[in-house]
């Protein structure tokens, strides 16, 4: 039973799901599925981008950053600077949303759609490169 008390009689803690390494899994790839949902699409047209997918991905982002800042190895220091550069694309990718939808008299055209979407695709590539670290780390994890 992979849910087990690991102070049970006759149980190893490495038996046992760590369940501090699934939250971090969750949201590492939540924030690359959320990311990748709103790069999706033509990148001129702005109906095909959703806003709250965005803020979505902003929010998913922010929290795998923060759930990184704990580990302290090298692996775990590549990971903190991946989740920093997706965050600050995703930032800049929602202001710039903002401010073509809310202070440009121009609105959402095809040109601001594609510059957000721009760093949307930097965000999303920086998200793969975690997943691509959490895939090795978890593949060179060994038991001892």
């Amino acid at each position: 039973m992979l849910w087990a008390d690991p102070r049970a009689p006759g149980r190893r803690a490495e038996d046992c799901v760590n369940l501090e390494k699934v939250v971090f899994g969750f949201f590492v790839l939540l924030a690359a599925t959320l990311n990748f949902g709103f790069f999706l699409g033509d990148m001129r047209d702005p109906d095909l981008h959703n806003p709250f997918e965005l803020f979505a991905a902003v929010i998913v982002n922010l929290i795998a950053l923060v759930l990184k800042f704990g580990d302290r190895t090298q692996i775990g220091a590549v990971h903190l600077a991946t989740s920093i550069v997706a965050v600050l694309q995703l930032v800049g990718a929602a202001l710039m949303y903002g401010y073509a939808e809310y202070v440009s008299s121009a609105g959402m055209t095809e040109a601001w759609t594609a510059s957000v979407v721009s760093l949307s695709g930097g965000a999303l590539l920086a998200n793969l490169v975690s997943v691509v670290l959490l895939v090795i780390e978890t593949v060179s994890f060994h038991r001892g």
